[in-house]
């Protein structure tokens, strides 16, 4: 008896990566540690897939965040994200707001897509997932959509692509425009990164090499 292949439909996200979703994010923190340092913004974008197969970006997800109580704020890290964190303006709110309205955002958009779960996208990803595991535990945060461990990192994929693993260098190379000025806001990185993921991802399929075809 001859078993018959079975045809798999990549043009749609829940077959693309395995039942995950990427979802595409960047914090801005007060500090390089995820225990103690705080978090003071995040941004989403969950990705989509149109009818061909191809990649774009969907509705975005940002949120400025209050510092936990006893959080450390590094100085140096305000200079380099820009944050006032006294500032009234940046309508800051309690991490538990901010989480909890991510995780409303990422699980209807994991239903819509059709996918069993999230998969986190970043640049330099071990940072952005370090610091979101460290609020969903300070939180005890329940329906974590996020896959536990898995990550894309857009650093690492760049670097095989392009030979860059420098946020800023990276988009250059895959000719995607790229302002310093409004570089280090969540929002804005999260837009880069996201095209960038997006570029390289339809990039591949568009030169034959996903989906494999047998030789």
């Amino acid at each position: 008896m001859v078993e018959q292949a079975i045809q798999v439909d990549y043009m749609l996200m829940k077959n693309r990566f395995r039942g995950y979703l990427p979802v595409v994010v960047d914090v801005e923190t007060g500090g390089l540690n995820a225990q103690t340092d705080a978090l003071l913004e995040i941004a989403a974008i969950p990705l989509v897939m149109d009818s061909h197969g191809n990649l774009a970006q969907g509705e975005p997800f940002h949120r400025h965040i209050q510092p936990f109580d006893g959080a450390n704020i590094n100085p140096d890290s305000l200079k380099v994200n820009g944050i006032d964190i006294d500032n009234r303006l940046r309508g800051a709110v309690p991490e538990s707001v901010a989480i909890d309205a991510l995780f409303k955002v990422v699980r209807k958009a994991v239903k819509e897509s059709g996918c069993q779960r999230a998969v986190i996208v970043a640049h330099n990803a071990h940072f952005d997932q370090a610091f979101l595991h460290a609020v969903v535990k300070r939180l005890n945060a329940k329906r974590d959509p996020f896959h536990p461990f898995a990550l894309f990192d857009t650093a690492t994929l760049a670097g095989f692509m392009y030979g860059q693993t420098v946020l800023v260098k990276a988009c250059q190379m895959a000719q995607i425009p790229f302002d310093g000025k409004q570089a280090h806001s969540a929002l804005y990185d999260t837009e880069r990164t996201a095209e960038l993921f997006c570029r390289m991802v339809n990039r591949l399929k568009a030169l034959g090499g996903f989906p494999l075809q047998a030789e």
